[in-house]
């Protein structure tokens, strides 16, 4: 065999070798692909089972069958024991007055408490959930929303003058969603706040403490056998004025604090909704006034991240 022999045969050998490498190579990334393809839809269907899961362990999943934006209330049946966490929660609104209680009223029930607010007052989310229904009801609760809570709870905000969500939106406790107002069959500015577990109106007062500004505990553990006289002595201890909550000098301080002159009183409130990628300071920047008064009129601090679709209050 000549030296050219010699050399043409080993570099024969090396192309045929580094070829079936190669070709090796390919083929483990062609079998590997559809491992990786698999592996990605396993990764895929194991984070959605975990939030399935997650999501259908909130209370609100185990009450409700269906969602339906057709009506504010549909009674269905309640258990006989249920835990409510109020620990994530906001006052819907800053009024310590109670104006009427729940219960019996004017030969009829009254689902739930009136508090009294003016006209363009801010009104909250009292906990996070979805927004179920945003109406007008010209007999009954003028502008309201409904909103299904991830705690079990809806909570309905009545009367309002403005409405600042819309169905199907995503919301937090203390969120903004409305304005104080006197629309549908009211008498006077006020909001009308209920309670309710599945469509049944539970009273507020055993939720919420107006006057103090809180929650009554972290959970409320509703008991069908117990619930009436609970509700009674909720009434007499968080009601409106003669019901042992107040008396006529604290009524009349409380209000001599919150009541404005009538020019304040017809100042216009002026929000924004966040749009992406802004900032407190952008927004400030935008709306003319400092970070301050955002922070100020909203309840917030300078640290705070805005998100999307959030709510800001800036005059």
């Amino acid at each position: 065999m000549t030296l050219r022999q010699f050399i043409r045969t080993i570099t024969l050998s090396v192309s045929i070798i580094f070829t079936a490498q190669q070709a090796d190579a390919q083929d483990l990334l062609a079998r590997q692909a559809p491992v990786d393809r698999k592996m990605k839809a396993v990764d895929t269907l194991v984070f959605q089972n975990l939030l399935d899961r997650e999501y259908s362990g909130l209370p609100a999943e185990e009450l409700y069958a269906d969602w339906d934006n057709r009506y504010a209330h549909r009674e269905t049946e309640m258990p006989d024991h249920f835990k409510i966490d109020l620990r994530d929660f906001s006052m819907p609104t800053q009024s310590r007055v109670v104006t009427s209680n729940f219960g019996a009223r004017w030969g009829r029930q009254h689902k739930g408490l009136d508090i009294k607010v003016y006209i363009g007052d801010t009104i909250r989310a009292a906990f996070s959930g979805k927004v179920r229904i945003v109406r007008y009801e010209a007999r009954g609760y003028g502008n309201y929303i409904v909103i299904r809570h991830n705690n079990g709870l809806e909570t309905i905000y009545g009367h309002l003058s403005k409405q600042l969500v819309r169905e199907n939106d995503e919301v937090r406790a203390g969120d903004v969603i409305g304005l104080g107002g006197n629309t549908g069959r009211s008498t006077g500015s006020h909001l009308h706040f209920e309670t309710r577990l599945c469509g049944v109106a539970l009273n507020p007062a055993l939720l919420f403490d107006f006057r103090a500004q809180d929650v009554t505990g972290d959970f409320y553990n509703f008991n069908k056998a117990r619930y009436l006289s609970e509700s009674r002595e909720a009434t007499r201890l968080r009601g409106k004025v003669g019901s042992g909550s107040y008396t006529p000098e604290e009524v009349r301080g409380t209000t001599a604090r919150v009541e404005r002159s009538s020019s304040s009183y017809n100042e216009q409130r002026l929000y924004h909704k966040v749009e992406k990628g802004e900032t407190l300071y952008s927004i400030a920047r935008k709306r003319g006034v400092s970070v301050e008064t955002l922070c100020e009129l909203n309840h917030i601090n300078k640290t705070l991240r805005v998100r999307q679709g959030q709510i800001l209050r800036y005059s």
